[in-house]
């Protein structure tokens, strides 16, 4: 089977024998057409951008969503229909993999919490942009900020250039917001797993090295699982 995780900046492609997923190429994601795919091989797939979904139209590409999860995970406290499709992949793969009540930080263009009690119940979550989101909206929305490149650790001290302070405010205002989503998704359950997701995850590991951090095709993982119940 094939899978695909439609983000926002990068798709990837997997194939999946079972549990073993092996990715078989990441590309951008205003760049994927359906002439990416393999063919001769069901496809199943997380999107989070209906253009780049409606791209692949023609190929039998069965798109995973809350509401059609084959009841994996019980999304009835949320808005189900709105809810991401990769957000419902993850919080799939982490009810499979992890011991339960988990939270799970999705580190990419956007930061998403999905928070999954003991019950396999979705219970919300947040989102908000990531790092590069937001330092590419301070240089688009002021005049002379300049748009810098990503750091790999939290900064540790004051920004004595304008680089500099854009990245602590940036970085460090991004890992205390983080903290902070732990501390409130913690008063609604007492949470016994809080894993690391996406592209950025590496960055926060970091700052939190008491966390999980998920491997490279844990969003994959859900889509496959969903699909495999689901559609298969």
């Amino acid at each position: 089977m094939i899978l695909l995780d439609i983000g926002n900046t990068h798709t990837r492609i997997a194939q999946s024998d079972g549990a073993k997923i092996r990715i078989l190429r990441t590309l951008a994601t205003a760049e994927l057409s359906a002439d990416d795919l393999p063919r001769g091989e069901r496809i199943a797939a997380a999107s989070v951008v209906p253009r780049a979904a409606e791209r692949l139209a023609g190929r039998g590409v069965e798109f995973v969503t809350a509401e059609n999860c084959g009841g994996l995970i019980d999304f009835s406290a949320v808005d189900a229909a709105a809810l991401g499709a990769d957000r419902a992949a993850n919080a799939i793969a982490a009810a499979e993999f992890y011991e339960l009540p988990v939270l799970v930080i999705d580190c990419g263009s956007a930061i998403t919490c999905e928070l999954v009690d003991e019950r396999r119940r979705f219970l919300g979550g947040a989102i908000a942009p990531g790092r590069m989101l937001q330092r590419r909206a301070l240089h688009t929305g002021t005049a002379q900020l300049p748009e810098i490149a990503l750091a790999e650790t939290p900064p540790d001290g004051l920004g004595q250039t304008t680089a500099e302070a854009i990245s602590l405010g940036v970085d460090a205002g991004a890992v205390g917001m983080v903290r902070e989503f732990a501390r409130i998704m913690g008063k609604s359950v007492k949470l016994r797993t809080m894993v690391l997701a996406g592209g950025d995850a590496k960055f926060f590991a970091a700052a939190f090295p008491d966390w999980e951090l998920a491997p490279e095709d844990f969003t994959l993982q859900g889509v496959r699982l969903a699909a495999e119940k689901r559609f298969f």
